[in-house]
């Protein structure tokens, strides 16, 4: 099938980062803005702080620019936004493990909780502010852990290819997720069942993930695009009276900022009471995640 041609266009300059670490790609046929988390080694298969900024910014201009994008020398609409990884094997990784470390390992209270609300902040507002006229949606293609899963978790809808994980490993080394997991997956599956998956620490299939009610849809490997391609067809067939149901969810599942920046808080004095065996794990995680982030 011959699919509809699609614009692309890199960072808008008013963002004015010298190595933006995000892509775009608006399909006009779909009114669909894609955002890929670039490749780099070392760089974007977990939040580093640039990424973070690059998202963030984004996510602002679209929210103060009307949901609209610019294309040639007009504004269109944006009634889609797509957040994926272009890494075939990574979405993200979560939280920088080892930047955690070195801070608790020097008593850094300010360096730690200025990441962890800079993580927050991002998937508030990915979470949040486009959700008036815009449906957002997760295309995972590969592991999703900790705040990388806390993001597509922030999505309206999450799409996985079936052989993408899932995991909030954090408990692993004494902590809890802090960027919004326990509002995230309680607005889907209920407090108690978010709950469990915050204390196994296990890493989920796609499929069960799928069964449990986590996410929406599991397509086979190598079809994500099209499955969420096909995925925008259908929803925008009844669009105005999803996006008021979607309206309404929010307005009744709200996220609580202030609670959220209180789990925040809380991380942090945690972290900073670890005990050594308990470092000693977060320390061969962030082994672990640095050998990932070289591939």
């Amino acid at each position: 099938m011959m699919l509809p041609q699609t614009t692309s266009r890199a960072i808008p300059q008013i963002l004015n980062f010298a190595e933006p670490l995000v892509s775009t790609r608006f399909d006009q046929a779909r009114a669909t803005l894609w955002i890929g988390m670039e490749a780099r080694p070392r760089r974007a298969h977990n939040f580093s702080p640039d990424l973070l900024r690059n998202l963030s910014a984004l996510i602002d201009q679209i929210d103060e620019n009307g949901l609209r994008w610019p294309s040639g020398d007009d504004e269109l609409p944006v009634h889609y936004v797509v957040l994926r990884s272009e890494h075939p094997e990574y979405f993200n990784l979560g939280g920088d493990l080892g930047y955690f470390l070195d801070c608790i390992r020097r008593h850094d209270r300010a360096g730690l909780r200025r990441y962890s609300m800079q993580c927050l902040d991002m998937i508030y507002r990915w979470a949040t502010a486009l959700n008036r006229n815009t449906t957002s949606l997760a295309l995972v293609q590969g592991r999703a852990l900790g705040g990388g899963f806390e993001a597509a978790l922030g999505a309206d809808y999450v799409i996985a290819e079936e052989h993408a994980e899932f995991g909030l490993p954090e408990i692993l080394f004494g902590l809890f997720p802090c960027s919004g997991a326990m509002s995230l997956l309680g607005r889907r599956i209920g407090v108690a069942a978010a709950e469990r998956i915050m204390r196994s620490g296990k890493i989920y299939t796609a499929a069960e993930m799928l069964d449990m009610g986590v996410i929406d849809e599991v397509c086979p490997s190598g079809r994500g695009e099209t499955a969420v391609r096909e995925f925008i067809e259908e929803h925008a067939k009844r669009r105005k009276a999803r996006m008021a149901m979607q309206r309404a969810r929010a307005r009744m599942i709200p996220l609580d900022y202030a609670e959220l920046a209180t789990v925040v808080d809380e991380w942090v004095d945690a972290a900073l009471q670890l005990e050594e065996a308990e470092l000693r794990v977060l320390e061969t995680l962030a082994r672990m995640q640095r050998t990932e982030l070289a591939h």
